[in-house]
């Protein structure tokens, strides 16, 4: 059996130590723990900045290196396991994180003062270690080590979920734009909107649009309804309802809700028609 490259370290002078047995490879290492340092790190497949990018890592989220060289790192994901290149730069030690951001997007302040000049723009599903509280002009923010802030209501604790229903989190991201490979709230992808509602809903999903399509349990076209998945080759939508689809989708270039049997016919009159449907 090939293992899958986006989910297994190897090549043919360096791989995970995991996979002794499975790969050849040159050397066999573990790996050491690291963490995002900056807002979105796209990964590639390739260290080339030219490249297209496979997804992103979001801030506090951990990986562990195997390699670091000319400047680029090479690592793979603790979170969906995804491995690939990015700027050796965008890493640094582990931290244990106490908290996520819930909303799709906020912005980091140099301090509890929301009329300061934000210095960073955090995504949805972020994750940060809080230091403390602070009160201006009746606004709650939380601090960070280094006394920067964020409003206090734009985050969550570690162990608490966004809500129950994933479809609720996926649809507050409308009309954020499409990014191929793109994970954050600045741009995503159809899978990584998939991905992204069910983790802050409490449960884990591959990244990539036919790893998902093994979630769960296949259902006819005819029983679709809210929290129903869609697959064409290539694309995963949410069911919103038994008659709407919700997705990251480059005809629109956002995430846009859409009556899904005029996606289907779109759709199919370009690429194909429903590759399955799935029941999470």
């Amino acid at each position: 059996m090939t293992l899958d490259r986006r989910l297994n370290a190897f090549r043919p002078d360096l791989a995970d130590e995991a996979l002794r047995g499975q790969v050849e490879a040159g050397r066999f290492i573990a790996g050491k723990a690291a963490r995002i340092t900056m807002p979105v790190a796209a990964l590639r497949p390739v260290p080339d900045s030219a490249c297209g990018i496979d997804t992103e890592l979001l801030l506090g989220e951990t990986v562990r290196v195997f390699e670091r060289k000319d400047g680029w790192a090479w690592v793979q994901a603790d979170q969906d396991r995804y491995v690939g290149y990015l700027p050796e730069m965008q890493l640094g030690d582990p931290e244990e994180v106490t908290h996520r951001v819930c909303v799709p997007r906020t912005f980091l302040y140099p301090e509890p003062e929301l009329r300061r000049p934000p210095v960073a723009s955090l995504s949805m599903a972020s994750r940060v270690r809080i230091a403390g509280e602070a009160e201006t002009r009746g606004t709650r923010y939380v601090t960070l080590a280094d006394g920067t802030a964020l409003i206090a209501s734009h985050c969550l604790p570690l162990g608490e979920n966004l809500a129950d229903d994933y479809v609720t989190v996926a649809a507050r991201f409308l009309e954020t734009p499409y990014l191929w490979g793109g994970r954050s709230g600045f741009g995503i992808d159809c899978s990584a909107l998939v991905q992204l509602a069910l983790m802050m809903t409490g449960r884990s999903a591959p990244r990539d649009s036919d790893m998902q399509a093994a979630i769960g349990t296949g259902i006819a076209r005819e029983e679709l309804r809210r929290g129903d998945l869609v697959f064409w080759k290539g694309h995963v939508g949410i069911m919103e309802d038994d008659k709407t689809l919700l997705h990251a989708n480059g005809h629109t270039m956002t995430v846009a809700r859409e009556n899904f049997e005029a996606a289907v016919q779109r759709i199919g009159w370009l690429y194909s028609l429903p590759t399955g449907y799935r029941r999470i």
